[in-house]
């Protein structure tokens, strides 16, 4: 059993409502021993926060709000995130960045926040956790600008190309791999790319409850991806990386530690 960290949880919503103890114990012995609670909007950064300190030294939180809830934000929301970091328990400003999939948020909306949040990560000295889907070019533009002045940032949820993995890193940014590694039919580009990650810029997560490994053999009856999953999702890294499942867990843990400055 390896030491794992799993860099993106999504344990504040209803779907850990009723059993979240026996998710974080389950998780713990199959040694995750530590996560990473996302936070989506301020609501969900709250509730973030909370559980920090209901399991502290075993989950932490990002604060910020995810592209999707843009509009939703006003002259209160840097305050309120900034008030959120001050908390011990949160590691990381985010979620935040860009998604032109669905356009839930306009993009030029989304592009004023998603700055706001950088420019603020930047003066708390607060690594960034990042959002992209279909805003490639719009994304790097922005970082390019902004990741100089940033301590750190990781491309979480990355599904993207070889070129996009290699455009991330060389704005030294690092990069979270989910269980859609594991999909046939959608993970061919991430299967590839991920040869090109250094071991030092690569980080594990499952996104749960979302992304439930497509090859996990046996399928919980309820779909529902959990934490305890992510040794599935390091065994099948390693595998494209070419890699010893040890190596790639001792090194995925060592680099989350330093990047969220994990205690």
């Amino acid at each position: 059993m390896h030491k794992l960290i799993d860099i993106g949880v999504n344990l504040t919503g209803s779907s850990f409502r009723n059993d979240l103890d026996e998710v974080i114990k389950s998780a713990q012995q199959v040694g995750v021993q530590k996560m990473v609670v996302t936070g989506t909007n301020i609501e969900h950064s709250q509730l973030a926060e909370a559980l920090t300190q209901q399991y502290p030294k075993v989950l932490y939180a990002t604060t910020g709000v995810h592209p999707h809830h843009a509009k939703e934000c006003d002259d209160k929301t840097l305050n309120q995130i900034e008030a959120l970091a001050a908390s011990q328990g949160v590691v990381a400003i985010g979620e935040c960045g860009l998604d032109f999939n669905r356009n839930f948020s306009p993009p030029d909306v989304q592009e004023k926040w998603f700055e706001a949040q950088l420019e603020l990560a930047s003066s708390l000295k607060l690594p960034v956790f990042l959002h992209q889907r279909d805003a490639h070019e719009q994304f790097l533009n922005i970082m390019s600008r902004w990741r100089d002045k940033l301590t750190g940032a990781v491309a979480h949820c990355f599904t993207g190309s070889v070129d996009e993995a290699k455009a991330y890193l060389d704005l030294d940014m690092h990069i979270g791999v989910t269980g859609w590694i594991c999909d046939e039919r959608r993970g061919a580009a991430l299967q590839e790319a991920v040869k090109f990650i250094p071991l030092n810029r690569l980080m594990l997560e499952t996104d749960a409850p979302y992304l439930l490994p497509r090859d996990l053999q046996p399928k919980p009856k309820d779909r529902r991806n959990e934490p305890k999953y992510l040794p599935h999702i390091c065994r099948v890294v390693a595998q494209y990386c070419g890699l010893n499942e040890e190596e790639l867990a001792k090194k995925s843990t060592v680099t989350a530690e330093d990047f969220f400055n994990l205690d």
